[in-house]
């Protein structure tokens, strides 16, 4: 545990630099975020006016505009700050329903260096806003879901990391990380082993995303272990919590998607201009809120409901 912790702490601190490096000379004209009064005024902000909320702000500012924002839900927010030697953030929470079990969504709030940071991850973490409205509008009985926003996951993780390691993790199902959500008309639930691949989460996602009427390998897919990118559900699994990663996909980009994250070294190191979408604006300074797809958004939304909906019908044992 302690050498895979290294290797994510010296992953997350080649991730931001080599950000850093790419963005250096490529800065685009700034748009100004929504402002946080504007925000709050909106009747029902929207996966996309989050987005526009927190792209282009510093680290520091999306966390404290996230619990601004978590706070006005007017559900209880625990609220999970952390120091260490390789930097300090805070983690979110918030939660719907009263069941025993638990099924955690999550999405980090921070973004790399040079980047407005609009679809990694700020999407994501409207996604799971949005989703939130809808659950405490109709909660579920027989199941809790937690809404995690973790911070500094591009520096290797390192939010859900200290997470894993100090909290109680007896009472989950499973984890569900959101990352590059707004961009595709497909879903691809990824990290998925063939053990996995028959847990009560995974096939809880196979009859959630059918009874909606995707289908697999077309609109939905399962794919395997992902090298090089990962997500906050790893440290999580790593203590035996099942999880997944959730990625949007353009349909028609899904086999050079394939062959691209799956490409190895050499994959990795392809110029983002010349990278299937939604990898074409991943880490860049084109990571803005125009380029996010408002149908994306509601489609997750959508499926991770629908996913809430199943779990909460299923007599699944913690764990």
């Amino acid at each position: 545990m302690r050498r895979r912790d290294l290797r994510r702490a010296l992953g997350g601190a080649l991730n931001v630099l080599t950000a850093r490096l790419l963005n250096i000379r490529r800065h685009r004209p700034a748009v100004p975020p929504l402002d946080l009064d504007a925000y709050q005024a909106l009747a029902a902000p929207t996966a996309l006016d989050t987005a526009r909320l927190l792209a282009g702000r510093s680290n520091a500012q999306r966390a404290r505009l996230v619990e601004a924002v978590l706070r006005r839900l007017g559900s209880p927010v625990t609220r999970l700050p952390y120091r260490t030697v390789e930097g300090a953030g805070v983690n979110l929470f918030v939660e719907a329903g009263s069941g025993p079990r638990v099924l955690l969504l999550a999405a980090h709030h921070d973004a790399v260096p040079g980047s407005p940071g609009a679809n990694d991850n700020a999407a994501s973490v409207g996604i799971l806003l949005d989703l939130w409205a809808r659950l405490a509008a109709d909660p579920p009985r027989r199941l809790t879901v937690r809404f995690g926003f973790f911070g500094d996951e591009e520096r290797g993780m390192l939010g859900s990391r200290v997470y894993a390691r100090s909290a109680a993790l007896d009472d989950l199902i499973g984890v569900v990380s959101l990352e590059l959500c707004g961009i595709g008309d497909s879903l691809a639930l990824w990290d998925v082993t063939p053990a996995l691949a028959e847990s009560p989460l995974v096939r809880a996602w196979i009859a959630a995303a059918e009874s909606l009427g995707y289908r697999r390998d077309e609109t939905y897919h399962l794919a395997e272990p992902v090298p090089f990118f990962g997500s906050d559900h790893r440290p999580l699994v790593d203590r035996g919590v099942p999880g997944v990663g959730l990625t949007a996909v353009p349909t028609g980009a899904a086999e050079a998607l394939r062959a691209f994250i799956y490409g190895g070294v050499r994959g990795a190191l392809v110029p983002p201009a010349r990278r299937p979408p939604p990898f074409t604006t991943y880490h860049t300074a084109g990571d803005a809120p125009e380029t996010l797809e408002p149908a994306a958004l509601a489609r997750a939304v959508t499926v991770l409901e629908a996913l809430c909906r199943v779990l909460e019908s299923r007599p699944v044992a913690a764990g």
